[in-house]
């Protein structure tokens, strides 16, 4: 599959494959496993719960985290119900924090780890168990940190692990053994080209001096300053910031020919594009659409927030966590809802679209706020593109 390409006047960037460089990021089997925890929040906790969109569901969350102080424990989007679940960890229902969290239209769960407790305990991990081939984030459903393990985790390195999240108490975390192996994707599709690596576009952008541009995955933007859209051919884009890793896999960058119109829009195939018109944020429950060069479209929802992988070159934190599977070439693709609001950028993964797997993407709004930059089409020519009009967003981590 590839993308619509018109020279000059319009740049159409794609949802397709990345592919990792050094180290494109890992995509866990059995994605599609249920969890382990269960969702307890019972009929009468939901009597007077507010039916929300997947749309509007983040602005609740975060309007109720604020409000919630310390005893904010995290929550989810129930897609079947169309309800959003809190986490309290008030000690019961009848907590004034679960009161306001009825009051705002949502479903109040008591729970027994508060956020700030599986903070802590990610910060216990992140001490001392970082071991290539493992990952962590927090899964509010279960009120617990899931902790994966792949099969190069043995002997000492599997008791450092278990030792650790032992040591962070009963009902912390737990730990899930992953089928196969974290291995970088080698190959790819609708692709970029750089410095002998082959990456794929992301969404397209407008930086802070009107310049268009468009994001890809940092470890893309780490292997190669400039990019071509051909092998060996003339280089149409220049990476200005790039990170990988550390706290974040994301690279920002222009378009080498200023007058190049990039409309905000996502290649789907067949001719058709979707509409991108702003940038949201995550919640556990959304239910996202990935587009990638090697199988296309796929679907699924949101597992995790806050998620760490400890790739064999360093470690990246602050990634969502997802059930969408995927394949060798659809890294560095993006992540959006049906309604044109762009999540994440693929920071990698292994699996396959028929046993299922698990993605890590990148934040947008994250990655907006630290190049200076929001979705929307780029000219420098007018400041106009055929796309939706840019939507500022900052950072909301």
């Amino acid at each position: 599959m590839s993308h619509r390409r018109i020279s000059k006047s319009k740049a159409i960037l794609a949802g397709a494959g990345a592919v990792g460089v050094a180290a494109a990021a890992i995509l866990l089997p059995n994605a599609n496993a249920s969890q382990s925890g269960t969702d307890d929040a019972g009929d009468g906790a939901r009597q007077n719960a507010k039916t929300v969109s997947a749309a509007s569901a983040p602005e609740l969350v975060a309007r109720l985290t604020s409000q919630l102080g310390e005893e904010y424990a995290g929550a989810y989007y129930d897609a079947q119900k169309k309800q959003v679940v809190v986490n309290v960890a008030d000690g019961g229902d009848g907590g004034e924090s679960a009161a306001r969290v009825r009051d705002a239209g949502a479903v109040a769960r008591s729970v027994q780890n508060s956020m700030g407790e599986l903070r802590s305990a990610t910060g216990t991990l992140s001490r001392d168990a970082t071991i290539p081939g493992t990952a962590w984030a927090v899964d509010p459903r279960t009120n617990q940190i899931l902790v994966t393990a792949d099969t190069t985790v043995t002997g000492e390195r599997w008791d450092t692990l278990e030792s650790t999240v032992r040591s962070l108490g009963d009902g912390v975390a737990r730990i899930q053994k992953s089928a196969g192996e974290f291995k970088p994707f080698l190959e790819g599709g609708d692709a970029i080209f750089g410095g002998g690596a082959r990456c794929s576009m992301g969404f397209n952008v407008t930086t802070q001096d009107g310049t268009p541009g468009f994001l890809t995955a940092g470890h893309c933007g780490v292997a190669a300053e400039q990019w071509s859209e051909d092998q060996n051919g003339a280089p149409v884009g220049t990476v200005q910031a790039a990170t990988f890793p550390g706290d974040g896999d994301f690279a920002l960058l222009t378009y080498d020919d200023p007058a190049t119109q990039a409309p905000s829009e996502v290649d789907v195939g067949n001719g058709q594009t979707v509409p991108i018109s702003q940038a949201g944020e995550a919640a556990v429950g959304l239910e996202v659409i990935r587009m990638g060069s090697t199988t296309g479209l796929a679907d699924g929802s949101v597992t995790g927030l806050g998620a760490t992988v400890n790739y064999a070159e360093g470690s990246v934190s602050g990634l969502i966590q997802t059930n969408v599977c995927a394949e060798p070439g659809d890294s560095g693709g993006p992540l959006f809802t049906a309604d044109g609001t762009a999540i994440g950028l693929t920071s990698g993964g292994s699996g396959d679209c028929t046993s299922g797997g698990e993605t890590f993407f990148q934040p947008v709004t994250t990655t907006l706020a630290a190049v200076g930059a929001e979705i929307g089409a780029g000219d420098a020519s007018d400041g106009a593109g055929d796309g939706e009009e840019g939507v500022e967003v900052g950072s909301a981590h």
